[in-house]
């Protein structure tokens, strides 16, 4: 394992961010300077690149690989840390993608679990992650566990305690998972040394309240400001403060999830001023009409003066 200090840990807000493309869908990298800008104008500094908000399993590997050039190259001599993601169906790709993030100087990776042919156990699972962590063996490694995408709910804390000793460089999991019991083992295993970033927007609050200290969510794309204030209110112990940006951030996902989530939450990124174009199939994206109408459902939400 490998300990981070607090640092080099993923905490605060990580924002999992979107892979922008042209309206033809091909990829539109020059879009990556002002996402990068927009982030840092609103006090994030760490993004996580490639994941499922930015559609990794829609990408090819060699559009994945300039992703992470691209990001790295315009971050460079800035405050914005970057965790590339690398995981998919093919091991062989994620070790390659693994091997030029550390190249890159990548802050971190993180890998899911190959969803067609699953681990049938948690002893196949770190198997599989150790050989993709060993290909960047200087860099903090994460296990990104997502069972609602990839259909694998193994035990975390077992995973922990089963790779502890098999994977050097392995700095924590992104628990993208509600199971709000199992994270609670988690941040007590090894005497709470493992990095432990929440990855459901919606619950962050009840996984504060469990110990959390940061969390990688796509809403903060968007939606940083609420997140902060809700960041600074459970802090401040103003719990009602709190559950109040936690429910904003819920009916914005509400919302978000009613006209298709990813083509939505894109549209509204242009909204902002940052287009990131359309969503790849199968996902949608959202035509001309169903913008203006989304546009009029946010403003009455409130939305634009909640992220202003």
């Amino acid at each position: 394992m490998m300990n981070l200090p607090e640092s080099q840990r993923l905490h605060g807000l990580v924002t999992a961010t979107h892979t922008p493309f042209h309206p033809d869908g091909s990829l539109n990298l020059p879009v990556v300077d002002k996402q990068a800008a927009f982030l840092l104008e609103r006090g994030v500094s760490t993004v996580f690149i490639g994941g499922s908000t930015g559609e990794s399993h829609s990408l090819t590997f060699e559009e994945r690989h300039l992703l992470a050039k691209y990001w790295m190259a315009v971050t460079k001599g800035t405050a914005m840390r970057v965790v590339v993601h690398v995981g998919g169906n093919c091991v062989a790709d994620s070790k390659a993608l693994a091997d030029q993030a550390e190249d890159l100087g990548a802050a971190a990776i993180a890998a899911l679990t190959p969803m067609y042919f699953k681990p049938k156990n948690v002893g196949v699972l770190v198997d599989t992650m150790a050989q993709i962590a060993a290909a960047a063996p200087e860099t903090p490694f994460y296990f990104y566990d997502i069972p609602s995408m990839t259909g694998v709910n193994l035990s975390v804390p077992d995973f922990l305690s089963q790779a502890r000793d098999r994977i050097p460089n392995l700095a924590g999991v992104k628990f993208t998972n509600p199971d709000l019991l199992s994270y609670q083992y988690c941040l007590r295993a090894d005497g709470g040394a493992w990095d432990l970033p929440f990855g459901c927007d919606e619950h962050m609050l009840g996984a504060l309240a469990m110990g959390a200290k940061g969390a990688v969510g796509s809403g903060f794309n968007f939606a940083a400001p609420i997140y902060t204030r809700l960041l600074a209110a459970f802090a401040k112990n103003d719990f009602e403060a709190a559950r109040e940006e936690q429910f904003r951030g819920v009916q914005i996902i509400s919302l978000f999830s009613s006209h298709g989530y990813m083509g939505a939450a894109k549209a509204a990124m242009e909204m902002l001023g940052v287009n990131v174009g359309p969503a790849r199939l199968p996902n949608v994206s959202l035509n001309a009409e169903q913008k203006d109408r989304l546009r009029g459902e946010l403003e009455a939400l409130g939305f634009f003066d909640w992220v202003g």
